[in-house]
């Protein structure tokens, strides 16, 4: 791990000031991400910016009848929260799917949606890749390519974003709120937040420089079956091959996001409409391109679909 300096922030609007003020600054809160790829030199901030004194760590209801959950707010409460349970259970689902007990009692909910890839090349700092070091190529294409991205693909990257939270937030609408240094605010839908790879996969997204998460909000509640299917080479502690986030509503108002198939959480609205899971499906992976290593993924994501459409009606 390299030196750096380290600061405590005194206010959101601070703690975005000082992002731009010193070169190559972090913001750290849970540091369950941030500090693996620190020790290993693919993150290597100059300056550290701590932000968990910021008192960003409520879940309150919004005057729509929603919640506002700060950004500090720990994976572990979220999960375990009882309004959450009872109107976002879904999100509670995917909380308790990811990571292990100690990892969410430290891991925050903006920096959940920070996570980078699990990609295998890169983690490897002697491959090339166009995440790690825009312009190198990426070393996965043509490589092993089991557990990557089979939508949204670019020639410079196949990656796929591993939170399960995210994928939750996806299905529910959720909104990002941030602030910029100059104190400025924005509410950013989450299905605007994440980008796909493109020419630029070192981008994962539409943050501006310097601009932090101070919350995320959920509309009110949707009502209906909440499920949560995660497919993983283990039981625990895994990320998913792929993830499925359904809300079964009455009259066949479905709503799906999935996990393990692209570079961001993936919903596709018009897949919403139809009425069986053969149909979803096909509309989900329209367009999917697979490899040798990865298109056992179609045919799971079609199994899980009509896992939770059976479960729906039972």
């Amino acid at each position: 791990m390299k030196a750096f300096t380290y600061e405590r922030a005194g206010t959101p609007a601070a703690a975005a000031a000082a992002a731009t003020a010193k070169p190559h600054a972090k913001f750290i809160a849970g540091g369950t991400n941030l500090l693996d790829l620190m020790k290993l030199q693919i993150e290597t901030p100059a300056h550290l910016i701590d932000v968990n004194r910021l008192g960003l760590d409520k879940i309150e209801p919004t005057p729509d009848g929603g919640l506002r959950i700060g950004a500090l707010v720990r994976n572990t409460d979220l999960a375990a929260d009882p309004r959450i349970r009872r109107d976002y259970a879904v999100l509670s689902r995917a909380l308790l799917a990811g990571a292990s007990g100690q990892l969410r009692n430290k891991a925050t909910t903006g920096g959940n949606l920070l996570q980078r890839t699990r990609c295998p090349y890169f983690y490897d700092t002697t491959k090339p890749c166009n995440k790690r070091e825009p312009g190198t190529g990426c070393s996965a294409i043509g490589g092993f390519t089991r557990n990557l991205a089979i939508m949204g693909t670019s020639e410079a990257c196949i990656a796929t974003h591993p939170s399960d939270m995210a994928v939750a937030m996806r299905v529910l609408d959720a909104v990002v709120e941030t602030v910029s240094p100059d104190g400025t605010t924005r509410a950013i839908p989450i299905a605007e937040f994440h980008r796909l790879p493109g020419d630029t996969p070192h981008l994962d997204t539409t943050l501006r420089p310097g601009e932090f998460i101070t919350a995320v909000t959920l509309p009110p509640p949707l009502g209906g079956l909440h499920i949560y299917k995660k497919v993983r080479d283990r039981t625990s502690y895994a990320f998913a091959v792929v993830s499925v986030a359904a809300v079964m509503l009455p009259g066949g108002k479905n709503r799906f996001a999935f996990g393990g198939l692209a570079h961001k959480p993936w919903r596709v609205e018009e897949a919403e409409r139809k009425d069986t899971p053969v149909a979803v499906a096909e509309a989900v992976l329209a367009g999917a391109r697979t490899t040798p290593q990865n298109a056992f993924k179609v045919p799971l994501l079609g199994r899980m679909l009509a896992s939770i459409f059976a479960q729906a009606k039972a």
